[in-house]
């Protein structure tokens, strides 16, 4: 865990959080007294999600009615 006065996070801020690992901990100090912690979050093993990536994923049949059956008192 480290310390940054205040005024060098408001400068270098972007820098800060880009230099810091998952769950590493920041503290910034204003006239040598903490006032916040910064949390290093884990970043996100997911792939941003793509317009049309569930196409053809889905198969609707349009002319089967019948499961609609079970729902008839609600549809009215």
């Amino acid at each position: 865990m480290g310390t940054v006065p205040l005024e060098e996070a408001q400068a270098k801020l972007a820098e800060i959080i880009e230099k810091l690992t998952p769950g590493e901990e920041l503290i910034i100090t204003q006239n040598d007294q903490p006032v916040a912690k910064l949390i290093a979050q884990p970043r996100s093993m997911r792939k941003p999600r793509q317009p049309g990536s569930a196409k053809d994923k889905l198969l609707i049949i349009s002319d089967d009615e019948e499961h609609l059956d079970d729902f008839g008192e609600y549809m009215r």
